[in-house]
């Protein structure tokens, strides 16, 4: 039977419950970039709301694949897929926490790191949707994540240069710090957007 084929009928819960896992990342990473303009406490709330859904939707997809023997696509794909999505929106989670608990304020490197991350996942997101009908798009979203991986980690590189550039007092240690720590979890948010779309993109060439 052709993957195509599986994808109909009962079988399509694993595609739906991707999509919609897919979408709330993107939320999530929505009230991130809101977050990062004036750190607005209603935005920081729409992010744990997403990651608090979005990790039910996995729990629930998990369940379904341990009770499912015949799946549309690799179970191994599907696992993969999911735990990647998740941990996007994981890492935006932990970096809103984080600047609450440790008083941090939003700079240019983090505002423009969110910006192209909340990019990435709407990407992530289109790749989900066209998957089973359009492959082909469904690939072309993928690599432009993927090009957005880099240019976050490009940002990464430059925010780390400028931080490290030379501690004037205590005080600057102490931010440089708090700092480090949000910008590897931007940073680590970017590469499970990339190994999504690695795993979307493996996906579309078994469809092939």
């Amino acid at each position: 039977m052709s993957i195509r084929r599986l994808f109909g009928g009962k079988e399509d819960k694993f595609l739906r419950l991707l999509i919609e896992q897919a979408a709330k990342t993107l939320e999530g990473m929505e009230g991130l970039e809101e977050y990062m303009k004036d750190r607005d406490q209603e935005a920081a709330e729409k992010v744990t709301r997403a990651e608090k859904e979005a990790d039910e939707l996995r729990r629930i997809l998990i369940d379904e694949l341990n009770r499912t023997f015949v799946t549309p696509i690799d179970r191994e794909d599907i696992f993969a897929l999911s735990r990647a999505i998740d941990d996007i929106l994981d890492y935006g989670y932990s970096t809103v926490d984080e600047m609450t608990i440790l008083n941090v304020e939003p700079n240019s490197y983090l505002r423009r790191m969110v910006s192209l991350l909340r990019t990435a996942a709407n990407e992530i997101y289109m790749a989900t949707l066209r998957v089973k009908d359009h492959p082909g798009v469904a690939n072309e979203h993928a690599l432009r994540a993927k090009a957005l991986e880099n240019r976050v980690e490009d940002v990464y590189r430059e925010a780390l240069a400028d931080l490290f550039s030379g501690p004037k007092d205590v005080e600057h240690v102490v931010e440089m710090l708090k700092l480090r720590e949000i910008y590897r979890h931007l940073s680590n948010s970017a590469d499970r957007g990339d190994e999504a779309a690695n795993v979307i993109t493996d996906i579309v060439v078994k469809m092939a």
